[in-house]
C-alpha cells in the first residue's frame, strides 16, 4: 500500500476510534454509535484512550510524509498532534485536572441537548438513553477531580466557588423549564401529544437522577475540595505545572511559541490597538487619548439596548444586513442557516455576551448563535464585531462550510473545536473584514471593533501574567479594566476563565495575526491578480487546520495564482 492510501486509511480508523473513545464528536457529527453514552470520562476511558493513542501513532510514524503531498501531507501533520496530544496530555495527568470552568459537565451536556431535534419516537428513545447517562458523566468527572486533589491538582478557591455557583444555577429551575427538557419543548411532535411518557420519564430522570448529580458536584467542588484549594492562580504551581502549561500555549495557539514570546506579543498588540484608538479620539474630537475615550463611552447609557427585546431585534437586523454582503466576498456559501436565541437569565451573568453552536453535520437543526440575556454586556457600539465573529461570516459560516468539505477525512471535517487559534482566528479576522464591507463608519462602532480586538490582545498579556509571571488575580483584573471598557463584573469573569482553562484565551489573537499577515503577502505578491474570494476559499477549503499548515495551504494557493496569471 502506498503512503496516500496509508494515511487515508489511518485517518478513517483514527475517526472510528475518536467515535468510540469521544462520542460526543461522534453524535455531533451524525454518526450512529452502538451505546448511548455521549460522554466518555471515567479512569478506565483515558487509560483506554492513551494506549490506543500510542498504537495508532506508532502505525502514523511507519507512513514517510516525504511521500506526501497536499491535503494528505496536512492529515499526516494532524494526525501526528492529535495523537502526541492526548499521549502527552494523558502522561501529564489533564484527566485529574479538566477544565470545570465555564463550561464544566452540566454546561457540555446542556450543549449537547441544545443541539438535539427530536422529530420521531425513535429520536426521543435515543435521548431518553444518552439523557439516562448524564449522571454518571457528572460523577466520573468528580472521581477525576478527587484523585487529582490527592495528588496536588488544586484548583484556587476562586474556580471551585465559579464552578459550583454555575451548576447551582442550572439546577434552580423547573424540570421542564431546564435546557434538558427543551428537546421536547422544541418538538414537533409534542403537541400531539406522541411524546408524553417520554416526556414524563425525562422529567423525572432530571430531577431524581440528573438534578441530584449535579446538587452532589456543586457540594463537591465547595465542600469538599475547597480545603485544599491552592492558594496561587498559576496552573504552574501544580505539579509538572510549568510543562503542562507549555503544552497548552503550544496546543491552543499551534505554534511553537514560549510564554514569554506569547506575553512580549501581547504587549506590542495593546500598544499598537492603543494607538489606533487614539486616531478614533480625535475623529471624536476627545481629549486624553484611549483612557479618556473609553471613560466616555462607558458613562453613555445611549450605547445600552432598552430591552432583551431590543438587543435581539437590533442583532438580528444586522445579520440580514451582513447577509446582503456575503457574496461579495466568499464564493463557498453553506447550504444551513442559523437562528439568534438568548442565553438563559441565570446562566448569562457568568457567560460571554454571546457563543456560536453550530449546526449538527446532518443538518438536522440551523446552528444558533447564542446571546446575552443581559443588555448591558453587548452595548451596540459591539455588535457588528460580536455578529460577524459568532454568526457568518465568523463561526456558523466556517464550520458549516467544514461540515460540507467532503474531501477532507472525517476527523477533520468535525474536529474544529481542536483548532483554536485556526478556528477563533479565523472569526476575529471576519470582525476586522467588516473595514472592507463598510461597517465602520461610524466612530463609535470602529471603536467597537478595536474594543473588541483589544479584549483578545489583552488576553496574550493576562493569560501568561497569570501562569507564567507570577501575577495575581487582581493584577490581571486591574491590566483589563484599564485597557477595556468592559463591565467589571465582565472582566471579573473572564479573569476567572483564564485562570480556570489556562491556554486557551491564547488563540484568538494569535490566529487572527497569522491570517492578516497571510493576506497581506498574498495580496503583496499577486498585486491586482489578487481576489478577496478566491484568498476566503484558500482559507476555508483548508480546513481546521494548525496555522503553519494553513501557511503552507495559502503560500500553494499562492503559487498557484502566479502560474495561472503568467
Amino acid at each position: 500500500m502506498n503512503a496516500v492510501n496509508q494515511i487515508r486509511e489511518l485517518a478513517e480508523r483514527y475517526w472510528v476510534f475518536e467515535c468510540q473513545e469521544i462520542p460526543f464528536l461522534a453524535v455531533l457529527a451524525g454518526v450512529e454509535i452502538d451505546h448511548s453514552f455521549v460522554f466518555k470520562e471515567s479512569e478506565a476511558d483515558h487509560h483506554r484512550r492513551y494506549e490506543k493513542a500510542k498504537l495508532l501513532l506508532a502505525d502514523l510514524r511507519k507512513i514517510n510524509e516525504q511521500d506526501l503531498q497536499g491535503q494528505d501531507l496536512a492529515t499526516w501533520k494532524l494526525l501526528k498532534r492529535e495523537l502526541e496530544n492526548i499521549v502527552r496530555q494523558f502522561e501529564l495527568d489533564g484527566w485529574m485536572r479538566p477544565i470545570i470552568f465555564p463550561a464544566g459537565p452540566e454546561f457540555n451536556t446542556i450543549f449537547y441537548s441544545n443541539a438535539v431535534s427530536l422529530n420521531s419516537v425513535h429520536d426521543a428513545d435515543k435521548y431518553l438513553e444518552r439523557l439516562a447517562t448524564f449522571p454518571d458523566y457528572v460523577r466520573d468527572v468528580a472521581d477525576n477531580l478527587r484523585k487529582g486533589s490527592t495528588k496536588g491538582y488544586n484548583f484556587p478557591a476562586i474556580v471551585l466557588d465559579r464552578t459550583s455557583e454555575s451548576a447551582v444555577a442550572h439546577i434552580n429551575a423547573e424540570p421542564e423549564k431546564s435546557p434538558w427538557f427543551a428537546p421536547f419543548i422544541k418538538s414537533p411532535l409534542a403537541k400531539s401529544g406522541r411524546l408524553k411518557e417520554h416526556e414524563l420519564k425525562a422529567l423525572k430522570i432530571i430531577q431524581d437522577d440528573l438534578y441530584v448529580a449535579i446538587h452532589d458536584w456543586a457540594e463537591l467542588l465547595v465542600d469538599e475540595l475547597k480545603v485544599s484549594a491552592r492558594e496561587s492562580e498559576s496552573c504552574a504551581d501544580a505539579p509538572m505545572g510549568d510543562d503542562y502549561y507549555g503544552s497548552l500555549v503550544s496546543w491552543y495557539t499551534s505554534m511553537d511559541m514560549s510564554p514569554d514570546e506569547v506575553h512580549q506579543l501581547g504587549l506590542d498588540e495593546v500598544s499598537r490597538i492603543n494607538d489606533e484608538l487614539n486616531g478614533i479620539a480625535d475623529r471624536l474630537g476627545i481629549e486624553g487619548g484611549p483612557s479618556a475615550l473609553r471613560k466616555s463611552i462607558i458613562d453613555d447609557p445611549q450605547f445600552i439596548p432598552e430591552s432583551v427585546a431590543e438587543l435581539k431585534r437590533e442583532i438580528e437586523c444586522f445579520a440580514k444586513q451582513i447577509d446582503l454582503k456575503i457574496p461579495q466576498y466568499f464564493r463557498d456559501i453553506p447550504r444551513i442557516t442559523y437562528g439568534i436565541e438568548m442565553i438563559p437569565d441565570a446562566l448569562s451573568e457568568n457567560m460571554p455576551p454571546a457563543y456560536a453552536q453550530p449546526s449538527p453535520a446532518d443538518g438536522s437543526n440551523a446552528g444558533i448563535f447564542w446571546l446575552t440575556s443581559i443588555p448591558e454586556k453587548a452595548p451596540t457600539y459591539i455588535h457588528a464585531a460580536l455578529t460577524l465573529h459568532e454568526a457568518w461570516p465568523g463561526h456558523l459560516m466556517h464550520i458549516a462550510l467544514l461540515q460540507e468539505a467532503e474531501d477532507l477525512p472525517d476527523f477533520r471535517r468535525n474536529g474544529a473545536i481542536k483548532y483554536t487559534a485556526c478556528i477563533e482566528g479565523w472569526a476575529l479576522y471576519c470582525e476586522s473584514l467588516g473595514l472592507d464591507m463598510g461597517f465602520y463608519d461610524d466612530p463609535y462602532v470602529d471603536f467597537g471593533r478595536l474594543d473588541m480586538e483589544m479584549f483578545r490582545a489583552i488576553r496574550l498579556v493576562v493569560d501568561t501574567g497569570l501562569h507564567s509571571k507570577g501575577w495575581s488575580r487582581e493584577q490581571a483584573i486591574d491590566y483589563m479594566k484599564a485597557n477595556l471598557t468592559l463591565q467589571e463584573v465582565m472582566i471579573v469573569s473572564e479573569v476567572d476563565r483564564y485562570i480556570a482553562m489556562p491556554g486557551q484565551a491564547l488563540a484568538y489573537q494569535i490566529g487572527n495575526l497569522k491570517i492578516q499577515a497571510l493576506r497581506e503577502k498574498a495580496k503583496e505578491t499577486l498585486g491586482d491578480n489578487f481576489s478577496i474570494r478566491d484568498f476566503h476559499s484558500a482559507i476555508t477549503r483548508a480546513g481546521a487546520v494548525t496555522l503553519p499548515v494553513l501557511d503552507d495551504f495559502v503560500s500553494d494557493w499562492v503559487a498557484e495564482q502566479q502560474v495561472r496569471v503568467a
